[in-house]
């Protein structure tokens, strides 16, 4: 698997009920587009509805950083653009960029770390090579492409 730049597999149009009394996306709505995102890469690369079923594994985030930087009217279509940062057997580092889908405005952006877990036995759980792999690749070509500014700001990276 290759990227010519970052994924842009998810997208959104905000809804009534993520509006809040300032008539913008509430905070947590931001939150929730992200999850969806990372649903999206996590599905790409194989750790979807259908592994988790069978491996009794899953992906479970332990760290994020989120920074607000722009208010999202009702209504808005959003993209969501991402960054495999690092990877090894057991950990997942992502990036997020949330933006106006047509204006290509940034409003937000989502950096997390996540482990795979197995939720049968309990603990942190190695992925299968194949998806570290995937993975992997997308990690490589991620690294060649221009980085945002906000990567980094509250992470030590895989190396």
């Amino acid at each position: 698997m290759s990227a010519e730049g970052p994924l842009r597999i998810h997208t959104a149009v905000v809804q009534p009920e993520w509006i809040d009394y300032n008539d913008h996306v509430n905070d947590g709505y931001y939150v929730v587009g992200f999850t969806k995102a990372t649903d999206a890469v996590q599905d790409l690369v194989g750790l979807d509805q259908a592994y988790r079923e069978a491996s009794g594994c899953s992906i479970y985030t332990v760290e994020a950083h989120l920074t607000y930087q722009r208010e999202v009217p009702p209504e808005t279509p959003l993209a969501y653009e991402s960054w495999v940062l690092g990877v090894d057997a057991k950990r997942l580092h992502l990036f997020h960029r949330m933006l106006h889908a047509d204006e290509g405005w940034v409003a937000a952006t989502h950096e997390l770390m996540l482990l795979h877990v197995d939720t049968v036995n309990g603990g942190v759980a190695a992925m299968p090579e194949s998806i570290v792999s995937e993975l992997t690749a997308l990690r490589d070509a991620h690294a060649g492409l221009e980085q945002p500014s906000e990567i980094g700001s509250c992470f030590r990276p895989i190396r």
